[in-house]
């Protein structure tokens, strides 16, 4: 038998009443961390919430965890700095798409480039919520929106396939009425070194219905292929999967058994390979959700760096500021 978690639910959850739009998939969200923490053995002092500017960045507020309210798409700079001063703590960044991929894009590559120890959770509904419903970086192409009334005309940034491009080594995707939540957010916090989960995510004011035409019940089975290592890449209750086109420069989606092709021509998902990684993500329909890549490295970066400052102390002693203000040339400044 598996031992009773030290902790529950709501030894996570903070007295502040949730202030998010009826409806939001913020909430379902919240809800699937704090079932998660229990299980990963941690205290609610062990952990820390940092968040940026939007609709999600209210998440601190609602954990009874230490928490920082940072700046608009300056959380992975900030969560950064905390994980070197507290490598024990368990950061997790909360992000949306124009928090994290417009004025935070730069911060968004090089965290996941460093492969700092950071879960990353990508809110995605598609829109600027907090500021009324502006187009954002992820907005697909002809949406109206205040700030793009005849359409928008940028093609969206794609998520994963940036973070794949950055180095990433562990990327996922759910939505926020998902079941699985609870498991890859677990999957993410195991997992050493950044960890980016990107949530699509309804927004019931702005933005309704963002990702209905893949999270519709009535339509699900054909639209969405979880993932998971070493399993066949099926969807569509096992009737349909992908393989690698003849023309080896992409997926295709075939019939499965009776009228299509044998099981052994269906593409086994390795979670470790990021080449097929990148064409995972890429798919519209279906679209892939699950453990997309996972690839720890030896060390994540906040490890390399106390290891670098170990053996400079080693070499050099301990560092002295004043020392250090007087080293090379100087001058005084008089009158």
């Amino acid at each position: 038998m598996s031992e009773k978690p030290a902790f529950k639910r709501s030894d996570f959850a903070s007295d502040l009443d949730v202030r998010w739009c009826p409806g939001c998939g913020d909430y379902a969200i919240l809800a699937a961390v704090q079932r998660t923490l229990p299980k990963l053995g941690v205290a609610p002092h062990q952990v820390a919430f940092v968040s940026g500017i939007g609709c999600s960045s209210r998440f601190p507020y609602y954990m009874n965890t230490y928490g920082f309210h940072t700046i608009h798409g300056r959380a992975p700079a900030i969560a950064t700095g905390l994980k070197l001063a507290r490598p024990d703590l368990q950061v997790w960044v909360i992000t949306g798409d124009g928090d994290g991929l417009s004025i935070g894009g730069n911060h968004f590559v090089h965290v996941l480039r460093r492969d700092v120890d950071l879960q990353i959770l990508l809110f995605n509904n598609r829109v600027y919520g907090l500021t009324k419903g502006q187009a954002s970086p992820t907005s697909v192409v002809g949406q109206r929106t205040p700030s793009t009334p005849l359409g928008a005309i940028d093609p969206p940034v794609e998520p994963l396939r940036l973070a794949l491009g950055a180095g990433a080594r562990f990327v996922a995707r759910v939505f926020d009425t998902s079941r699985h939540m609870s498991e890859v957010l677990e999957a993410a916090a195991r997992h050493q070194g950044a960890a980016l989960v990107e949530i699509l995510q309804n927004c019931p004011v702005f933005n309704e219905g963002a990702w209905r035409s893949v999270t519709d019940r009535k339509t699900a089975e054909e639209k969405q292929l979880w993932v998971r290592h070493g399993e066949p890449l099926l969807f569509a209750g096992g009737r349909k999967g992908l393989r690698l086109r003849r023309d080896r420069v992409g997926l295709e989606v075939v019939d499965v058994g009776e009228g299509g092709v044998p099981l052994e021509e269906v593409l086994v998902h390795d979670e470790r390979d990021p080449l097929l990684a990148q064409l995972l993500v890429q798919l519209e329909e279906p679209m892939v959700f699950g453990v997309i890549h996972r690839h720890p490295a030896e060390a994540s970066w906040e490890r390399l760096v106390a290891r670098q400052t170990e053996q400079a102390t080693a070499e050099r002693g301990e560092g002295n500021l004043e020392r250090l203000f007087r080293t090379g040339p100087t001058w005084r400044v008089e009158g």
